[in-house]
């Protein structure tokens, strides 16, 4: 079993110690050799996958195409021989290929997930804790361990404390999991991590406005600037530069003047010595290219699309009521009170943050495509535009309960889901998860990441670089020192035209 670990803030005079704080505490786990059990390898290996088939879909994408171009002006460094880029040979500065990777993979909004006291994708552990096993020549099994250690703090960090009620961005735990997960990969000591985790908690807290409004592009850099930042508070701290102490329980701290003050408390679970870091297996992944609280919606509207095809012309319907989570309505519902949300010209990163938009259209087109359910065209459809606007959410206890529930039986992301018509038909429909997670209609498996991976790649990567890819990624744990390269995945001739970059400083 995990242990709880109480984190409080401290006066300075209370002096802290070292082995007291938080951030030493997530360094011992980091350091801790235990493991890694079968059914977390193979987990792994699922999500190696899952971040390339959304990083190969993202290729050409504006912020990927900055962030690329960006990345190959810096070239390897002198104490490895570089990493690579999602889609080129080319091969760049391990903190480089971090940032470049990282925009890659989170740009969709389509990998995994994982939801409790704060949101989380912790799959953005792995673009720079693979960058770095590149540059200095790890074996697969060293890989493996690293991403283990990134999503067992990410996700423990998660259970336990609340970033976005303070309107922090989500990725302040991830900055300090990547630069554990990075110093288990490099087998570095307790006190280099402890270093590693305040510099990396330190350089990547900011604010939520990110995630609001008129969402921009920052939303896909946002994850890898902190595995960017990450990256670099490792190199800092293997050269013995500190960092501010105690970073979390300090009286100026993360907790006190960020978080919930001076008065606050948490409970933090870590795995004890010699436990294994399972963490990964709590998380899921997403069928649909949308926030992970809209999964389940997609779901239903497709299955309400054929029970009820009355529901999808909005002559018919006079109102759409959903009732979900206190998260759900607040972040992605009405009850942002965000008047985006309702848009047509809203920016796609909008668009799938808006449960009123990806019900109407998945309800409307009984499917959901990464790209066609959001161009200007089909947010612009008359007929969705007026249908869209009837559709609004509202909290409900109960499933507020569920969806904090640390019963993974009852936890749940979903609702309830009211349809009334002209004619006074009433319409009602519920559900608690997506089909794709692991309690869900469809749960996926291998075979489902990989289907996954073909269809994004399809067009865009040749057939045999396609199979080479899967091969290496499935042989992860007995690839070598030095042949992590094959993780890499380069697209078809003519798919990437560099030449195309837009210019900057570097």
């Amino acid at each position: 079993m995990v242990k709880l670990n109480h984190v409080r803030v401290y006066k300075s005079e209370e002096n802290l110690a070292r082995e007291d704080q938080l951030a030493h505490k997530i360094a011992v786990v980091a350091a801790d050799a235990v493991e890694v059990t079968p059914e977390v390898t193979e987990m792994v290996i699922n999500r190696v996958i899952d971040n390339a088939s959304v990083a190969i879909a993202s290729l050409n994408r504006a912020p990927i195409v900055a962030a690329r171009a960006q990345a190959l002006t810096h070239a390897p460094t002198t104490n490895g021989k570089g990493s690579g880029v999602f889609g080129i040979t080319d091969r760049v500065s391990p903190e480089w290929a971090a940032w470049a990777n990282g925009v890659a993979v989170r740009e969709l909004d389509y990998h995994d997930t994982f939801l409790a006291a704060e949101y989380s994708h912790p799959g953005d552990n792995i673009p720079p804790i693979l960058a770095v096993a590149q540059h200095v020549g790890s074996s697969g099994k060293d890989l493996i361990r690293g991403i283990a250690t990134g999503y067992e703090i990410q996700v423990n960090l998660v259970k336990a404390i609340c970033l976005h009620q303070h309107k922090i961005d989500h990725v302040a735990h991830l900055g300090p999991s990547a630069a554990a997960g990075i110093g288990t990969l490099l087998g570095l000591d307790v006190e280099t991590i402890f270093q590693s985790v305040g510099q990396a908690l330190h350089t990547t807290t900011a604010t939520r406005q990110s995630r609001k409004g008129e969402i921009s592009t920052w939303k896909a850099h946002a994850p890898a600037f902190a595995g960017k930042m990450a990256v670099e508070a490792v190199d800092r701290s293997m050269r013995g530069q500190t960092s501010p102490v105690p970073i979390y329980e300090g009286e100026d701290g993360v907790i006190a003047w960020m978080l919930d003050g001076p008065d606050a408390s948490y409970e933090v679970p870590l795995p004890e010595a010699g436990e294994a870091k399972r963490a990964i297996m709590d998380t899921y992944t997403k069928e649909h290219s949308a926030e992970y609280q809209a999964q389940a919606w997609i779901d239903l509207a497709r299955k309400l699309h054929t029970e009820h095809p009355e529901a999808t012309d909005p002559a018919n319907v006079a109102s759409v009521l959903i009732k979900t989570s206190h998260h759900t309505h607040y972040v992605i519902g009405s009850g942002a009170n965000d008047p985006q949300k309702y848009s047509p010209t809203a920016s796609r990163e909008t668009l799938d943050h808006s449960i009123p938009y990806i019900f109407t259209v998945a309800l409307q087109d009984g499917s959901w495509h990464h790209a066609d359910s959001y161009s200007p065209e089909r947010a612009g459809r008359a007929d969705t535009v007026e249908l869209w606007h009837k559709v609004t959410t509202a909290e409900d206890p109960e499933w507020t309960r569920r969806y904090h529930s640390l019963d993974i039986a009852e936890k749940a992301f979903g609702g309830s889901v009211k349809i009334t018509l002209n004619d006074g038909t009433v319409i009602t429909a519920q559900i608690a998860v997506a089909d794709a997670h692991p309690l869900g209609a469809r749960p996926f498996a291998r075979q489902q990441y990989i289907n996954k991976f073909r269809s994004l790649a399809a067009g865009l990567v040749a057939e045999e670089e396609i199979e080479r890819f899967l091969a290496a990624a499935e042989s992860l744990p007995d690839l070598g020192p030095g042949e992590l390269d094959q993780l890499n995945i380069t697209a078809a001739p003519g798919v990437i035209d560099l030449s195309n970059a837009p210019a900057g400083l570097f």
